[in-house]
């Protein structure tokens, strides 16, 4: 699903492979790896949003997380994710507020998720969050 999700956020198939010179350093590679494609290699769901709560974008494990396509989740709205929302006016200050806490999203199919989202891997200062969820669902079903 990786590669859709970079092409259904307008980002052109940045996974290609190019040849790299032989005396290049596992560092070297990793500076000159787009920050989208790390993202999306990333086994943990992972989304970011603007002030507005605009998706900009979800990886693949987002995606899958939440059972939407990576499209379906880029024409949503943050808001459009959560079962229940907390009251923050901006999105972004939601993520910074709702750090490392449980929060209830929606599965595609209606059933809730709950997970705990990271605090945002961006400043409080930039245009947008980027966090991280880790599914806890199972487990709290698990305890009932």
């Amino acid at each position: 699903m990786g590669a859709n999700t970079l092409e259904a956020s307008g980002v052109r198939r940045l996974e290609r492979r190019r040849p790299r010179p032989v005396d290049q350093s596992p560092l070297e590679v990793l500076l000159q790896m787009p920050a989208l494609v790390v993202l999306e290699r990333l086994p943990e769901p992972a989304l970011a949003i603007d002030h507005e709560g605009t998706i900009l974008f979800a990886n693949g494990a987002f995606c899958d997380m939440l059972g939407h396509a990576p499209a379906e989740l880029l024409a949503m709205k943050f808001r459009d994710i959560f079962c229940t929302l907390p009251t923050v006016h901006c999105a972004v200050a939601l993520v910074h507020a709702h750090r490392d806490r449980l929060v209830k999203l929606a599965h595609k199919d209606g059933h809730p998720v709950w997970a705990r989202m990271s605090k945002s891997a961006i400043r409080r200062d930039d245009p947008c969050a980027l966090a991280t969820f880790r599914d806890h669902t199972e487990e709290l079903w698990l305890q009932r």
